[in-house]
């Protein structure tokens, strides 16, 4: 255990940690009642349109934004979508950038794995989803003088922060999917993201429609994910 006064001190010092205290029953307990809940977790195409409040999209964003990040640099931002003619207009762009990737740019390899989702270049659910959220990475800190800084680990960052927001959109019972055409340049023109931001993800978020339907696929046992040491039994 590493004790907090071995802690090298910062120039801007640190601050008491607190959290509840929880017995090492109630810990497995809600480790058990956390799998339960995420195995339940799938990426959904189809969406119902019913309105989603903006303050629960802030809500989520807020969640992802307290993700660890190199030297807390935080190098991301999160552009929150609603307006129909801008999603439709995202909507034929990665439309444009899937078929041509499904028609002739990905590789047979690819298309064979994909097979089994059942997935094309159409992605109605870029319209009927109330709310797109669009995960940008800043490649370096721009700071509001001009000055620019090094960021960090900055794919690591951005892909827990996007981790946290899956999670917390399970969490208060909507649906998403991690949708990433390739490539994503479009978006950073569309939402009018400077030079140093790069699009990383586009998530559709709402409630799943009433018919949706998920590809019926199987995740690795935990023994194929996990290697203990020591060997346990």
């Amino acid at each position: 255990m590493v004790n907090s006064k071995d802690c090298k001190m910062t120039a801007g010092g640190h601050i008491p940690f607190r959290m509840e205290d929880f017995t090492p029953e109630e810990v497995a307990t809600r480790a058990r009642a956390t799998l339960e809940r995420w195995n339940a977790r799938r990426s959904v195409r189809f969406f119902q349109d019913t309105p989603v409040s903006v303050e629960i999209i802030d809500a989520l964003i807020a969640t992802a934004g307290t993700a660890p990040s190199g030297a807390n640099k935080q190098p991301w931002t999160f552009c929150a979508v609603s307006d129909p003619d801008l999603k439709r207009r995202i909507r034929e762009a990665a439309e444009a950038e899937e078929k041509a990737f499904y028609s002739g740019r990905a590789p047979k390899a690819w298309l064979e794995d994909l097979a089994p989702i059942g997935t094309d270049w159409e992605k109605p659910f870029l319209e009927t989803a109330p709310w797109l959220i669009v995960v940008f990475k800043h490649v370096q800190d721009v700071r509001p003088d001009g000055e620019i800084r090094k960021n960090y680990y900055v794919s690591e960052s951005v892909g827990i922060a996007c981790g946290l927001l899956i999670a917390a959109i399970h969490e208060a019972g909507l649906a998403t999917l991690t949708h990433t055409p390739s490539p994503m340049n479009f978006l950073q023109e569309l939402l009018h993201r400077p030079a140093h931001e790069k699009p990383y993800l586009l998530l559709p978020v709402g409630y799943a429609a009433s018919d949706a339907t998920v590809p019926d696929i199987t995740r690795k046992a935990l023994d194929e994910i996990r290697v203990a040491f020591p060997p346990r039994g």
